[in-house]
């Protein structure tokens, strides 16, 4: 029997892919969006999917959007590495998540599936890649990106408690086809573009989005209620990475590593500098301090559990590369 499926999140990168996926099946997909959402992302199966209005901060907005719907997922997010939107990370990762979690109670939905992220699992601090059972240590780097999907999560776990079927998956630094606003993709355009001169001095776990969106889809059919599961690929150094994205792209090597201290004393001269478009907008400290510790995961549970697939990153790199250069976005 055909299901009714809510996506929310369903412009943003893994949701226009898990949305276009969905698309493809016999079920009715519902894609909740602002007035003012852009729908380009999905453009190839806006004739297959229903709109409907809402917002995940504004609760009351939620119940008309999600009166008779079976099935949701939860991937609507705010990925923010600085510290300049605490607020807005808050409002939207923890309070939009709640009111979603609440909404679907109220509505009888039978499971939501909440799209987290590694942040909310940890740090593999002696570089030894952490699987799900880690305890969050993401706080002691102070990221408040980490620290609301962590609180999200703690949402997740409420609503389950009062009877609301709910499953979590953690996706990787996801790479690939469809990435419009540069998310992880922004390090290859940068790289292309010669306005990375350096690398840090950590490491990242990556997938590509193809991979998570399947393995969504499959946490809705088969994953446990209550259980979350690390959705990710190879872990490689940030130099191992800036070296496939310049073999793949023809970009020159990044050659010089940057240790966090450094960093901060190069980030205070930069700050005077005239020409700041030159360099990447990477750079900001935040970043290059979560990117100079080992985001290492292991994905065996999904692999297990989920039948996700395992690719090598340069799989991904060059299909985020490809579909840049065909669309002349580099």
């Amino acid at each position: 029997m055909n299901k009714k499926i809510l996506v929310t999140g369903a412009t943003g990168f893994i949701g226009s892919s898990l949305v276009k996926k969905l698309a493809a099946s016999d079920d009715e997909i519902f894609i909740l969006v602002r007035k003012n959402s852009d729908l380009t992302p999905l453009s190839e199966v806006l004739h297959k999917v229903h709109l409907v209005y809402g917002d995940i901060t504004n609760r009351s907005s939620l119940d008309s959007a999600l009166h008779g719907i079976d099935l949701v997922y939860h991937s609507a997010g705010l990925t923010y590495m600085g510290d300049k939107k605490n607020a807005l990370l808050y409002k939207i990762n923890v309070d939009g998540t709640r009111n979603i979690l609440q909404a679907s109670a109220v509505a009888g939905v039978k499971r939501v599936v909440h799209v987290s992220s590694i942040t909310a699992v940890g740090i593999a601090f002696d570089k030894k890649p952490v699987d799900e059972s880690v305890v969050w240590n993401f706080d002691e780097i102070s990221l408040e990106y980490a620290r609301t999907k962590h609180l999200s999560e703690i949402e997740v776990a409420e609503a389950i408690k009062k009877g609301l079927d709910c499953v979590i998956v953690n996706p990787a630094f996801v790479f690939g086809a469809g990435d419009l606003n540069f998310n992880a993709g922004r390090i290859i355009k940068d790289i292309y573009n010669k306005r990375l001169p350096f690398y840090p001095i950590g490491g990242i776990c990556v997938v590509d989005v193809e991979i998570v969106s399947d393995a969504i889809i499959t946490a809705m059919e088969k994953g446990k209620t209550g259980e979350r599961y690390i959705l990710g690929g190879e872990n490689v150094t940030y130099k191992q990475l800036a070296d496939t994205i310049s073999r793949i792209t023809g970009a020159p090597k990044v050659r010089l590593p940057l240790p966090f201290w450094t960093a901060k004393i190069l980030k205070s001269a930069l700050n005077l500098y005239k020409n700041k478009n030159r360099i990447s907008k990477l750079f900001n400290l935040s970043m290059f301090r979560v990117a100079s510790h080992f985001l290492y995961f292991d994905s065996s549970k999904a692999k297990r559990e989920l039948n996700m697939r395992y690719e090598p990153h340069d799989h991904s790199i060059r299909n985020a590369y490809e579909w840049y250069r065909d669309r002349n976005m580099l």
